[in-house]
């Protein structure tokens, strides 16, 4: 007996979303997007019952944008346990070691079951040694006293509640997905990178004699009011300090560079093989598999941090060549030092004293940085279009199956495929380098709000492409008649 036979029981009574029988008018989908765009908000609002507030460290937040998670609050683990299981299931799809034929109706409900199960599991994983480990999730011993418990057992009532929360946002990423308009998981980045950047602009606080500004406008109203600005610490401040005129112009850069990615296109002619004058085009864009397995990439960069974090907390006597950590919580030195990105300029600008590490040790850790995101990025970006059916093969039979042929070329999927070989291996490599490329760059010159280079990516890149669904959703709306075109 296989392990398909063995676990389909289980797998195929995993809850799930009930898809739509019909078509769901324009209106309907956006209203429920609306209504899981606030739910996640109320959820980053609530903290775990239990739990010490102001008292814990976040790890993940130099990761935050990506996983869309709030510290400490129930979406504590946010998407990092669906990204993480979408790593494994890849890897395991891309050896051929699951065995199953995502063209295969039963093998695909025993994926999507494989893969419920797997984010379940993470999920768990994940919230333990943050709320059991270390002071991530510190108890509030009064709420112990109060209840006449232990403090282990507002532990595990904290760990529960983390849990159902990270089981919780799974299933909105599935309602929208289903309901909705894009995916869930795309919504949850946009919603926590556009946060961060808005409070980068306009945050509040009082700010001595300067005003109430804390954002960037604060920040640069209050350098050139005082006259700061005019001097040479006011002249770094102004262009090097977090709310600067460098972070702006990274920030209006990527923006720019991506919208514009996402334009450049090589467009492979088509015709229809039966309907005269029915011709299209076929888009291979410059970032063709997307900048969705940057998430992939950064994802995996943040477990193994979290790795050495829990391994210096709970590891008396670890290797100084594994890690040493400072009072910050961060690497300082060590296997663990170098491998973790570059975040934010002041992790790399020691001839403006804002690191004491040494330089030769910064330029080996931008030089692991820069070939992890490059190299990962390709890779991962070759993963994510052989696995989502994006791939020349999968492609060719598209193109075939919609009666749709490359005028000059015989109507047969290997002749299809050769051609789309000339530029899907090579566009999808190029892109995924140049995400990562761009990822690298924007951490190390810095963003408005402190916004990791990736979020930013990943944000303006998703919103792009929700805004060419909103567009094409309001066309078939329009007209009914293209709907049945495309099976909607």
């Amino acid at each position: 007996m296989s392990w398909k036979d063995a676990a389909e029981p289980v797998l195929t009574r995993m809850p799930t979303v009930r898809r739509p029988e019909g078509h769901v008018p324009f209106k309907r989908k956006l209203a429920w997007t609306a209504a899981i765009l606030m739910v996640y908000f109320f959820l980053t609002n609530i903290n775990p019952f239990g739990l010490m507030a102001g008292q814990s460290s976040d790890f993940f937040g130099q990761f935050r944008s990506i996983l869309a998670g709030e510290h400490g609050s129930l979406l504590q683990v946010g998407i990092g346990p669906i990204v993480t299981a979408s790593i494994v299931l890849q890897l395991l799809g891309g050896a051929n070691l699951l065995g199953l034929d995502t063209n295969d109706p039963r093998d695909q409900v025993l994926y999507q079951g494989l893969q419920k199960l797997l984010v379940i599991i993470v999920t768990a994983l994940t919230a333990a040694p943050m709320v059991f480990t270390g002071n991530f999730l510190p108890v509030d011993t009064t709420v112990a006293s109060a209840l006449g418990v232990s403090t282990f057992a507002v532990q595990l009532i904290i760990f529960a509640q983390v849990f159902v929360g990270g089981v919780l946002i799974l299933f909105m990423d599935e309602i929208v997905s289903k309901w909705g308009v894009g995916s869930g998981v795309g919504l949850f980045i946009i919603a926590a990178v556009s946060q961060q950047i808005v409070g980068g602009f306009f945050s509040w606080s009082a700010v001595g004699q300067v005003g109430f500004f804390a954002g960037w406008y604060g920040i640069l109203f209050g350098d050139l009011t005082i006259g700061s600005v005019f001097t040479a610490d006011g002249l770094q401040s102004l262009l090097f300090e977090p709310g600067n005129l460098l972070a702006l112009f990274t920030t209006v850069f990527i923006f720019v560079v991506v919208v514009y990615a996402e334009s450049v296109r090589v467009e492979i002619p088509l015709s229809h093989a039966r309907v005269k004058g029915a011709r299209g085009r076929f888009p291979v864009k410059l970032i063709y598999a997307s900048v969705l397995p940057m998430i992939l990439v950064r994802a995996l960069q943040a477990n193994v941090q979290f790795l050495g974090q829990i391994l210096n907390r709970t590891w008396q006597g670890m290797p100084a060549w594994l890690g040493v950590y400072g009072d910050q919580g961060q690497p300082v030195s060590g296997f663990f030092y170098y491998v973790n990105p570059i975040q934010q300029p002041q992790q790399w600008m020691w001839f403006l004293g804002e690191t004491a590490a040494e330089p030769w040790m910064i330029a080996i850790r931008i030089a692991i940085d820069l070939t992890f995101m490059i190299v990962g990025g390709a890779i991962f970006a070759i993963f994510w279009v052989e696995t989502t059916g994006m791939g020349p093969e999968a492609t060719a039979q598209q193109i075939q199956n919609s009666g749709m042929q490359i005028p000059g070329f015989r109507r047969n999927p290997q002749v299809v495929e050769k051609v789309m070989e000339r530029y899907i291996p090579q566009v999808t490599v190029i892109g995924g380098a140049l995400v990562g490329l761009l990822a690298v760059m924007a951490n190390m010159l810095g963003t408005v709000g402190g916004v990791s280079g990736t979020g930013l990516l990943l944000a303006v890149s998703i919103t792009y492409k929700l805004y060419e669904e909103i567009a094409e959703e309001q066309l078939m709306e329009m007209h009914p008649m293209m709907r049945q075109m495309f099976g909607e």
